[in-house]
């Protein structure tokens, strides 16, 4: 267990069809660190993964959107799969918790389809990034710098493409979360 990360809590918004590998994982990582993790979803109860190829297991939420901010926590882990973000990015609640976090300056880790909810959160013009091959255009169209890379950071925000780049994802995060608040995460 890392000292650096010791008191540290981290949140990984999600809700229903997320790729269950993008929570598993980094939730894994990051309490090996002894990282408190909360899942929150938006309404506080279970959610339910898609495994890769079908419907997966349910996760029990820890915590309801309602019942949280960004100051409750030092990053943000924002899990992909195909459903998951297409549903937050219509959220006004989560669009807002996300903000928070770049506009506190703190980590914030998006894979596979989750930039889609940074861009409706309006916070990837001017950042270089990557994300799933079909979300290139988009974040390109927001005005991102998309790259094809395994694992992206730029100030404190940490990208990846896939599960396949999990293990570079989980490192970058737990390397950001230990340096804390990045002046160039902005909103």
């Amino acid at each position: 267990m890392s000292q650096a990360q010791s008191g540290k809590r981290v949140a990984i918004l999600a809700t229903h069809g997320f790729e269950e590998s993008e929570l598993s994982a980094p939730r894994a990582a990051l309490r090996s660190q002894g990282v408190e993790v909360h899942v929150v979803s938006p309404d506080g109860k279970g959610i339910r993964a898609w495994a890769e190829t079908d419907w997966g297991d349910t996760y029990e939420a820890d915590k309801a959107l309602s019942d949280v901010g960004s100051t409750d926590y030092h990053a943000l882990v924002l899990p992909g799969g195909l459903f998951n973000p297409d549903e937050l990015r219509l959220n006004d609640q989560a669009l807002d918790f996300v903000r928070g976090f770049f506009e506190a300056g703190k980590p914030v880790a998006a894979i596979c389809h989750a930039p889609w909810i940074l861009i409706n959160a309006g916070v990837v013009e001017g950042r270089r990034m990557t994300s799933v091959a079909s979300v290139a255009q988009d974040l390109k169209n927001a005005g991102a710098e998309w790259v094809d890379e395994k694992v992206v950071v730029d100030n404190g925000l940490v990208t990846s493409r896939t599960p396949k780049d999990l293990d570079a994802f989980n490192d970058k995060l737990i390397e950001e979360l230990a340096e804390g608040r990045h002046s160039g995460q902005h909103a």
